[in-house]
């Protein structure tokens, strides 16, 4: 049963919205994806190990599965509308925090800092992936996603160089200028100098995160209400309980295992490259080769879904290409291997176009607090990235990698080809 708003807007009704929303989607691009050079950035800064490094994406990735419920309870009280823009505010919040204790060099404050961040992001994705689902047929909701991830990676493409330019230049050498430093009171002034090269970035980002939030609270984005705009059709749903809905929870789980396979290609390509004694200089970059492979294939969905192929069955095929590359980037080594985990980006690109709106068809009035549990689906982010750099200390770096994401994409297989379909009324 295909899932429609009430009174479904036409093609050019819904176009504004899109495009605010999309816009919605490049801020989330851009802040997400600072993660990769982010833990180079740290772990130079304040001369951490890979362990510690990568608590940036954990910290950030948290957040969600923290804050998602509460996220849904704002939502229905202020609005979709209101709560895009709160969670921009809160997001400024949490820039000015990290720049600020990035600064002054403690670390336990830019986690914190990161932390905000993504609470803010939690606040806007509950809003606006459900709104971005309903806002149109949901057979075609992977689609209209599809142009929002678009819009997530071209700016996530960018991050990296952006980033790069403003804070990494020379890096290759800062290194050496540390290690040869005649005094520790010289080695703290060019740690101190670094660190500082984030604060100005960051208010800045601060400050037209504000100015966003302002636009998004007076702009003509119209409300949805998502109880009224998908109606239940699960076989339990009489009980009057989010639990009766398997396919939501199923889905949940494999939203989980997604977004680890996406930030493992994503934000952990620096450090795998880096495992090959690559240089510092070009793995830097490597976040933006995942993403230029992702916005191919959200053009490669755009023009498939639902036309020639569902959505259900891209996302087994992606699960399918997943394992492929993974097993091309363990049986290969060097830039080889690593283009092979760059690849993955174009397999994980509709994942969440796809597993999104089947996990949230028919759920009714539980559609916000669905959104919810898919959004602390995100802390996979957080999770299986840490078990990679747990694992790659005792064991050959690839076969660690290998030994985390085959499983994701053979559950993510699975959901593609049945589990979505748990639960759910025959035909729906």
């Amino acid at each position: 049963m295909a899932t429609t708003m009430t009174a479904a807007p036409s093609e050019r009704t819904n176009l504004g919205p899109m495009l605010i929303i999309g816009l919605l989607f490049f801020i989330f691009g851009f802040v997400t994806w600072l993660n990769g050079p982010l833990i180079t950035f740290v772990k130079l800064a304040f001369n951490l190990d890979d362990v510690n490094a990568f608590l940036v994406p954990m910290a950030f990735y948290l957040s969600y599965f923290f804050l998602a419920l509460p996220a849904s309870s704002v939502l229905r009280r202020t609005g979709m509308k209101k709560g895009m823009a709160l969670g921009l505010f809160v997001m400024a919040i949490g820039a000015v925090l990290f720049g600020q204790f990035t600064t002054m060099r403690m670390y336990p404050g830019a986690l914190t800092g990161l932390f905000v961040i993504g609470a803010g992001l939690s606040l806007l994705q509950t809003a606006s992936n459900p709104y971005i689902s309903i806002l149109g047929p949901i057979d075609s909701a992977a689609q209209r996603i599809a142009f929002m991830g678009i819009c997530n990676k071209l700016a996530g493409a960018i991050a990296p160089f952006a980033f790069g330019a403003l804070v990494l230049s020379g890096i290759s050498t800062f290194g050496q200028q540390v290690e040869s430093a005649p005094t520790p009171q010289a080695r703290e002034a060019l740690l101190n100098a670094f660190a500082g090269k984030v604060h100005l970035p960051y208010m800045v980002m601060a400050g037209l995160l504000v100015l966003l939030a302002i636009w998004i609270a007076r702009s003509s984005l119209p409300e949805i209400k998502p109880a009224g705009a998908n109606s239940e059709g699960a076989i339990g749903h009489k009980d009057g309980s989010i639990f009766s809905f398997p396919h939501l929870w199923l889905g949940v789980l494999c939203l989980f295992l997604y977004v680890g396979v996406e930030v493992m290609a994503g934000d952990a390509i620096g450090t795998y490259g880096a495992s090959f004694h690559l240089p510092l200089e070009e793995t830097r970059f490597f976040t933006s080769f995942t993403l230029g492979a992702m916005l191919l294939g959200y053009v490669a969905g755009l023009l498939l879904i639902p036309r020639f192929i569902s959505q259900q069955r891209y996302l087994a095929v992606s699960a399918v290409l997943g394992v492929l590359f993974t097993l091309g980037a363990f049986t290969t080594s060097g830039y080889s291997s690593v283009l092979f985990v760059a690849a993955l980006g174009f397999a994980n690109a509709m994942m969440w176009p796809a597993i999104f709106p089947l996990a949230i068809n028919g759920l009714g009035r539980h559609t916000e607090a669905g959104s919810a549990l898919l959004i602390m689906g995100i802390a996979g982010g957080a999770v299986v990235p840490q078990l990679f750099v747990h694992l790659k200390q005792h064991i050959d770096f690839q076969l660690a990698f290998m030994v985390l994401m085959v499983p994701c994409y053979l559950y993510i297989l699975y959901y593609g080809m049945v589990g979505h379909r748990v639960g759910q009324k025959s035909g729906a």
